[in-house]
């Protein structure tokens, strides 16, 4: 049951003014309440109707009442009957018809869902219009205003709007996950915004007609906030002329009708939108702060009414309640208009006396010409006799050879009427005569009306004979775009192509604008737009495109064949090995280890012949710390110790097919030596460490940690026990002599090699 009807059922607002009603027959009228609680609409006005029946003077609350229940039954017809009783005693307050207007109104929604239904269009399902109609946005309509995009701005987040809509404030209630609130748009940066170069150019090239007419659209709203109405509406009707049946401009130029008080003129726009959009429940505000977007169907009630037709402003009063439920002004409004015709027709005017049979049939849509015909049906002044069985004397709906408020027991259940929720994308079945226009002058010409309406889902095609794919190639790269990404200057490119140039400089590659800010922010996020471009009218290209990706990406993954080598320093397996990342190749090289997945490179010393030396050892990426200036920080550990096959470069940094280097194991009498060789190296090189100075060992802790325990088993690690990389690494020894041991693939070799070392640096000291 609808909220507001059923707020009514439980809470009566009519009093009784006959105080014996109250005295005698309270139990009677409490059983009624209750039954018209518990939804027993026909048990409340035979209780109604028997107590009316008992009275010498008609009780205007009872009556009220009596017609409340009969409307919330179904029995609208008898109980307009009851209603001009009550107006006949005292005129009828607004908020005494909330029960009518609500019944009428969803009575409306119900034979819509019957329509829809018979049609086969809606096959079970019932939405708002509003959600269909974000559902049915063209890629390239506007999520703020859901017209064509005008100016087309990428926001870093990746989604494109309308410049325009990005710098008004209505932007602060859109619901979008990039522009939420003015902080999030202060973080964008929204006034240093530019437009996207190559979706405005694709726009203007595909859409061109439409383009035109959009641009013409917001000159006129540019003067009609400087109040110059007239040059304003030459817009809106040019933009008309360029490109018809658009809702929204359509609406746009009805309020400014509305404004100059062209009401017929206005009337013709909504009328026209109602045929477009039926159940268009809402206008989406998106050029002014206030909310000022009205559906078609109130902007022709407010016409109709400022022209005095309050019947057909009735009319849209309820299809609008119908559409929007909880509308309340708009049904203040219905309920205001019923009452002064209550008043104007059964007080101040004489009354028929006649009775009008009652036609067979039902009309897809209330008239309110039906309603105000009934009004005037004979009025029987016996209270005792007025409604009091299904039979008796009541107004008849007329409408030609139909009726609309015939018996609606079929859209009502035993606990009342039944909430039915608004059809989507139905077809308008209007009798073409409730559209006429209240004066001849303001009739649609011929010609306008004859033109074929565009359907809710009509798409905004591409032009398969303008689509081309050299307009979809990245600037740098020469390729089409993959995971295009937008510079806050407007200029688009490959995601990696751009990253590549800000290696080397923090400016545009076309333009030359400084990005520093967007280099700091690193908020390369691709261009929603483009990547559905691409992938619905580009699909093959754009699959070849990234089969060569993946094998670029699977190729740099390959840590035997092409290992990407930072030459720097020496390094060595378990040993942390911090980096301060600055030339353009090596940001390439860790990016691109970052991206494969490997997170992994190689460290070799620089060779003055070879460029590198014959061997290193891989480093695995702990974490990077990116800096504004394109700079980063890379926290890494040595992983395992390799030899270079062969030498070679990528981008600029250097590569090398490499084999990984393992210590050779011993067995028997060769195991046991090499068992005492360990120990006694060990305790060598505490002894070692022990004797140097506080600050010294404080150092070398900070730096390398702790000196790593004695492995019970020295052969289980391939590449040896951690304490002698350790000790190798805080050992005051040459690069060069450091590699050497570093190649050597026995443990036996290196435990010997870092005891001479060892004897070497404590005879030093001690002199």
């Amino acid at each position: 049951m609808d909220a507001g009807i059923q707020n009514h059922t439980e809470h009566y607002a009519h009093g009784l003014s006959n105080p014996s009603i109250a005295g005698l027959c309270a139990e009677m009228l409490g059983v009624a309440d209750e039954a018209c609680s518990a939804g027993d609409f026909e048990l409340a006005v035979e209780i109604y109707s028997s107590l009316l029946a008992e009275l010498q003077h008609t009780d205007r609350g009872l009556c009220l009442r009596k017609a409340d229940a009969l409307t919330r039954g179904g029995r609208v017809s008898e109980a307009l009957d009851s209603y001009r009783i009550a107006a006949n005693i005292q005129p009828l307050r607004p908020d005494e018809l909330q029960v009518l207007v609500d019944v009428m109104s969803l009575t409306i929604r119900v034979k819509e869902q019957s329509d829809l239904k018979n049609s086969n269009l809606g096959n079970g399902c019932f939405e708002s219009d509003e959600l269909d109609e974000e559902k049915n946005l063209n890629l390239f309509s506007c999520r703020l205003c859901k017209c064509l995009l005008s100016e087309p701005t990428t926001l870093v987040c990746g989604h494109t709007f309308c410049k325009r809509c990005l710098e008004e404030d209505v932007v602060k209630e859109c619901k979008s996950c990039c522009v939420k609130t003015t902080t999030l748009l202060k973080k964008f940066n929204v006034e240093g915004l530019r437009v996207n170069v190559i979706v405005s150019g694709l726009i203007d090239k595909w859409f061109h007609s439409e383009s035109h007419a959009r641009r013409c659209w917001l000159e006129g709203e540019s003067l009609w906030k400087e109040d110059d109405l007239s040059s304003a509406i030459e817009k809106f009707n040019k933009a008309d002329g360029i490109e018809p049946f658009i809702c929204r401009l359509l609406a746009r130029r009805a309020e400014l009708h509305m404004e100059m008080k062209n009401f017929g003129q206005a009337i013709q726009d909504g009328d026209t939108i109602c045929r477009l959009r039926p159940l268009w429940p809402k206008i989406v505000e998106w050029d002014r702060v206030e909310p000022a977007r009205f559906p078609a169907h109130y902007i022709k009630a407010t016409a109709f009414r400022s022209i005095g037709q309050s019947e057909d402003a009735l009319r849209e009063y309820l299809y609008c309640v119908a559409l929007k439920a909880d509308w309340i002004t708009v049904k203040l409004d219905a309920q205001k208009i019923l009452s002064d015709m209550f008043t104007s027709v059964f007080v101040n005017d004489g009354l028929d006396t006649s009775q009008q049979p009652l036609l067979a049939g039902s009309i897809p849509r209330v008239k309110p010409s039906s309603l105000l015909s009934s009004l005037h049906s004979p009025l029987s002044r016996d209270g005792d006799k007025a409604g009091s069985s299904k039979e008796s004397s009541c107004s008849k709906f007329q409408d030609g050879s139909s009726t609309f408020f015939n018996r609606t027991e079929n859209n009502v259940n035993s606990h009342g009427i039944s909430c039915v929720s608004l059809a989507l994308k139905r077809k308008w079945t209007e009798d073409p005569n409730d559209f006429q226009m209240p004066n001849k002058q303001h009739k649609r010409d011929e010609a306008s009306s004859s033109k074929s309406l565009p359907t809710l889902s009509e798409e905004r095609p591409v032009p398969l004979k303008l689509l081309d794919s050299a307009d979809f190639e990245c600037s740098l790269c020469m390729r089409l775009y993959y995971e295009p990404v937008t510079t806050p200057c407007g200029h688009t490119f490959c995601l990696k192509c751009l990253e590549r140039c800000l290696d080397h400089n923090p400016n545009c590659p076309l333009c030359k604008e400084n990005l520093c800010e967007y280099l700091a922010t690193r908020a390369y996020n691709k261009t929603f737009l483009m990547e559905e471009v691409l992938q619905l009218y580009l699909s093959d290209e754009l699959t070849e495109r990234r089969k060569v990706h993946e094998e670029e990406i699977k190729e740099l993954s390959n840590l035997n064949q092409e290992v990407p080598i930072f030459v720097c320093t020496m390094a060595f397996p378990t040993i942390p090995c911090p980096l301060h990342v600055f030339e353009p190749r090596y940001r390439l090289m860790i990016r691109r280890s970052m991206e494969t997945g490997t997170k992994q490179f190689g460290m070799c010393i620089a060779d003055e012949l070879k460029g590198f030396a014959d061997y290193g050892c891989m480093l695995e990426v702990r974490d990077v710390k990116f800096f504004p200036d394109g700079r980063s920080v890379v926290d890494t550990k040595g992983v395992a110790r390799f030899k270079v096959v062969s030498h070679g470069q990528r981008d600029g940094y250097h590569t090398a097919k490499i084999e990984y280097l393992e210590d050779k194991k011993v067995e028997g009498d060769d195991l046991t030596e090499l068992l005492k060789l360990h120990d006694s190296v060990y305790d060598q090189a505490t002894g070692w460490f022990t004797s140097l100075k506080d600050d010294m060992k404080n150092q070398i802790i900070s730096h390398f940690g702790q000196l790593p325990g004695k492995d019970l088993d020295p052969q289980a690690n391939p590449n040896g026990p951690a304490w002698c990389w350790w000790l190798l690494a805080v050992l005051p020894l040459e690069n060069r002599a450091q590699l050497t041991i570093l190649a050597m693939n026995t443990l036996k070799d290196r435990l010997v090699a870092i005891h001479r070392v060892l004897i070497f640096v404590t005879r030093k000291r001690s002199r």
